[in-house]
């Protein structure tokens, strides 16, 4: 019978999980199990009481956590800083977003703009209020297209009909998407860079997985990896 190992996990690491979680299969014959999504709905399930030996969010959610008794404090591991970026559709012509006003035009030319949830996912909340600063908001609410969280917003971006489509949420979602590119990150003005942290559940049914996998998911071997992948 598979041992299945539990997580879930923000958007943001979805690409490094799946980057590692075939190496750690083949090392330990447990298969990871989980899901990925905004960190505000990883803290639901997780007080909802879904299955959790691992949980990848932000470093101040992961704080909250272990506070209350849910997370354990001495398995707490950094996986590092990133930082949210504008994408546009490969091929496409890729916009100025180096200032203010570079940005605001770039959106006010684009006729789709892809982010994910403004309520619950870190980048989708931070970029509502970027457009709210640069009075545009509303002006642009029509050609919004949210989604659950940061990789399904770049994947529907990449397989857009749109003639001038835009996206935003964090690099790495951005880098590990196929079909989307990297047009840079938002303004220093409005720059937005967090902290991820995993560490292992206070009700984990497998601890001693889920710490092999936090090594090689935070560990120096996947390093190059999480650089490679938007990781500061």
């Amino acid at each position: 019978m598979t041992t299945n190992v539990h997580f879930l996990c923000a958007g943001a690491a979805q690409g490094l999980v799946k980057a590692l979680q075939d190496g750690f299969a083949a090392e330990t014959g447990a298969m990871l199990q989980g899901r990925f999504g905004a960190v505000g709905a990883m803290k639901e399930a997780l007080l909802a009481g879904e299955p959790c030996d691992l949980m990848v969010v932000t470093a101040a959610m992961i704080d909250a956590l272990v506070a209350d008794g849910l997370l354990r404090a001495d398995s707490r591991a950094a996986l590092g800083r990133v930082r949210t970026g504008v994408a546009s559709r490969s091929g496409l012509p890729v916009p100025d977003v180096a200032t203010p006003d570079a940005l605001r035009a770039a959106l006010r030319a684009a006729d789709a703009i892809y982010f994910p949830d403004p309520v619950r996912a870190t980048a989708g909340i931070h970029f509502a209020k970027v457009m709210r600063e640069l009075g545009v908001h509303d002006e642009l609410a029509p050609r919004f297209r949210t989604f659950p969280n940061g990789a399904t917003s770049m994947r529907e971006l990449a397989a857009s009909r749109d003639a001038r489509p835009i996206g935003c949420t964090q690099v790495s979602e951005i880098l590990y998407s196929p079909g989307v590119a990297l047009a840079g990150i938002l303004p220093a003005d409005f720059e937005l860079s967090t902290e991820y942290t995993a560490a292992i559940s206070a009700r984990a049914a497998q601890p001693a997985l889920a710490a092999q996998f936090l090594a090689r998911l935070a560990g120096p071997a996947s390093k190059a990896l999480r650089a490679e992948g938007g990781f500061e």
